[in-house]
């Protein structure tokens, strides 16, 4: 091999890396998302695949338009927080949700839900089978948001792969379902469609949980693995949002890597759950 094109090659690397490391310390400063500590193979793809679907040379080119673009910079989030998910994801969490978040629901008339950064809407229809199962979901309404049209658009329809039913049957079986999962869904050649009767109360709409403020009150409110993509300012921010949109001894739903611990709502909450990230408001 020749040492000369072993240099470039090693140059180019360095500085690859030093631009990366530009573009997510500007993305921090400018906008608080903090993806710097992300393993660098999986940023480093996902950079350049946004890169060539935004038609731009180099990850500096990356830099100056999320910088100088808000709505750049929302796409690019999109890019690196949404992967793919599936139906009753940590069958753990439902089953908590049926022994320990239902009974309390049951005490209300009427239950509103947020579920935040719902993504193409698996979680909220998970939601909805549960709700339906445990006889309360006629009296719920469902709030699904997310910063991003584009994958609401396609969790409004409420159509996922055939291929994808059999992992979600696992799951859904794991998390303590009471029926045949086939039963909420419609086979139509390669895809299901999630049944008309669990629609019918998940409300879709828009909502970024950075600029945009409260517009309801909730009995609880499900943001899992969401704020682990900000940095403690902004955490505290979303926090406080989510706070002031919880009615008197709701439900905080977290993720497995996310807690209330060392925020300054901490005493606000009691722990439901240690294990599962659930919180009850203690007032």
């Amino acid at each position: 091999m020749d040492p000369d094109s072993t240099t470039t090659v090693e140059q180019k690397d360095e500085i690859e890396a030093i631009e990366i490391d530009l573009l997510l310390d500007g993305i921090y400063r400018r906008y608080g998302y903090d993806f710097r500590k992300y393993a660098s193979a999986s940023i480093r793809r996902r950079i350049w695949k946004f890169a060539e679907q935004e038609k731009l040379a180099t990850i500096s080119a990356v830099q100056e338009a999320v910088l100088h673009e808000p709505s750049m910079m929302d796409r690019f989030v999109l890019s690196l927080t949404v992967n793919v998910t599936t139906m009753f994801r940590d069958p753990a969490f439902f089953l908590a949700l049926r022994t320990e978040v239902i009974p309390i629901l049951k005490t209300y008339p009427m239950i509103r839900i947020w579920d935040a950064g719902c993504a193409t809407g698996e979680e909220a229809y998970s939601m909805a089978i549960v709700l339906k199962e445990e006889g309360i979901y006629d009296r719920c309404r469902i709030y699904a948001t997310d910063m991003n049209e584009d994958v609401l658009r396609k969790a409004k329809t409420g159509i996922f792969p055939l291929s994808h039913m059999k992992e979600f049957t696992d799951n859904y079986i794991q998390s303590g379902g009471k029926n045949s999962f086939s039963e909420y869904y419609t086979a139509k050649y390669d895809y299901a469609i999630i049944n008309q009767e669990l629609r019918q109360n998940i409300i879709f709409a828009q909502h970024n949980l950075v600029t945009d403020k409260s517009f309801n009150e909730f009995n609880l409110v499900l943001i899992r693995n969401v704020l682990i993509y900000f940095n403690e300012e902004l955490r505290g921010k979303v926090l406080d949002l989510l706070h002031e949109s919880m009615a008197s001894f709701g439900i905080l739903a977290l993720g497995k890597r996310e807690s209330l611990k060392f925020s300054r709502l901490e005493s606000a909450y009691e722990e439901l759950d240690s294990a599962m990230k659930l919180y009850k408001r203690c007032a």
